[in-house]
């Protein structure tokens, strides 16, 4: 891997929870109807705030609508910056009550069971947040959201959604024999194994 200083620096960095976090709850929680009239920016504002403000661990009843737009995609390009002001400093990706998961021992059945958990959970119309990390080194200490699951003999691959990569899905691999997962190597990663941890799953995670 070859690290530079960014110069100058960003602006909206360390922020990959916050903007796991805020994918999935416009996933669950927002409906975006591109035939009605664009709202203007305090009505948006509001509006953010109502989708990312609802509980996290569970999906909508009752989704908020989203005037104007037909994606995610197209409002954030809109309303980048009132996105970026209500979903949250990156102080919210480092004070996340799901981080003690990672300080205790993660064993090989522990990955098992993550694995085939997280893919039971997209089968029935789930998506998970995952905390991929090497502790204590922290060479990685990153949030994807799983998409789709790919179940083999020898392995299970997960498609994601990577915050730092957003043009095009994410792999993360699940090797069965060895119990472990393993995310290819991209701009920020050299490659190899990791462990895997779901959050925002409970009130303990």
């Amino acid at each position: 891997m070859i690290f530079r200083k960014r110069d100058p620096r960003p602006d909206y960095a360390h922020r990959c929870f916050v903007l796991t976090r805020a994918a999935r709850q416009f996933l669950y929680h927002a409906r975006f109807d591109e035939t009605q009239k664009i709202a203007g920016d305090e009505v948006c504002r509001q509006l953010i705030r109502r989708v990312v403000s609802r509980n996290p661990r569970l999906p909508a009843e009752d989704q908020i609508v989203i005037p104007g737009f037909a994606s995610l995609r197209e409002f954030s390009a809109a309303r980048e910056r009132l996105l970026k002001a209500e979903c949250g400093g990156a102080w919210r990706s480092y004070v996340l009550r799901s981080h003690w998961r990672m300080i205790f021992p993660i064993s090989r059945e522990h990955q098992r069971l993550a694995a085939e958990g997280v893919a039971a959970k997209i089968k029935n119309d789930f998506s998970p947040i995952v905390h991929l990390v090497k502790f204590p080194s922290l060479t990685i200490n990153h949030g994807m959201i799983l998409f789709d699951a790919a179940e083999g003999e020898n392995e299970i691959q997960f498609s994601a959604y990577d915050p730092n990569l957003p043009e095009k899905p994410s792999r993360l691999i699940f090797n069965r024999a060895a119990k472990t997962f393993f995310l290819p190597a991209n701009s920020y990663w050299p490659g190899g194994e990791l462990n895997v941890i779901e959050i925002f799953r409970n009130w303990i995670l």
